[in-house]
C-alpha cells in the first residue's frame, strides 16, 4: 500500500465566504485557519499547501468573549528604542478591524514558510460586501 502525497499541481481550490457578525474570534479563528489550510480535505498533506480561500465580512461585528474588549492588548514595535505601542482591543476595533481576525488566525497556522503564503489566501472585509462573486464563493454556516 503507498502513501498518498498531495501535489501542487492537482489542487483544487474553492471559495468560501464567512460572515464574522457575532462569532467567537477563536472558534471562528479554528474554523478558518482550517480551511486555508485544507484540513477539511481528504487529500491533506501537512507539508503541502492544499487549502482554499476564505472571505470574511462583517469584520467590526466580531464577538469578544469576557472582559477582552478593554483587557486584551495588541502590540506594534517599530523597531525604535520606545517605539512599543499598546492598544486595547477597543481602539483596535475602531481603527482597524481585520487586524482582530487576522491575528487571530495567524497565531493559529504553523509559524513557518507556508503560513506566510497560506494566510495570503484570507481576505478580511469590514462590511457585508465582497468583490469576490466572479469566483463562485460558497458561503459556509456556523453556529459557534
Amino acid at each position: 500500500m503507498k502513501s498518498f502525497v498531495a501535489n501542487e499541481n492537482d489542487i483544487q481550490r474553492d471559495w468560501f465566504v464567512v460572515d464574522a457578525a457575532d462569532k467567537p474570534t477563536g472558534r471562528l479563528a479554528v474554523l478558518i485557519a482550517d480551511l486555508l489550510r485544507g484540513r477539511n480535505k481528504p487529500t491533506y498533506t501537512p507539508h503541502v499547501d492544499t487549502g482554499a480561500f476564505v472571505v470574511v465580512v462583517n469584520a467590526e461585528k466580531i464577538k469578544l468573549t469576557g472582559n477582552k474588549e478593554n483587557d486584551k492588548i495588541y502590540q506594534d514595535y517599530s523597531g525604535y528604542s520606545s517605539g512599543r505601542k499598546e492598544r486595547t482591543a477597543a481602539t483596535i476595533r475602531k481603527t482597524h478591524p481585520k487586524r482582530i481576525i487576522m491575528q487571530a488566525v495567524k497565531g493559529m497556522l504553523p509559524n513557518n514558510r507556508l503560513m506566510r503564503r497560506t494566510i495570503t489566501r484570507l481576505k478580511v472585509y469590514v462590511g457585508p460586501d465582497h468583490p469576490h462573486a466572479a469566483q463562485k464563493v460558497q458561503t459556509l454556516e456556523f453556529n459557534g
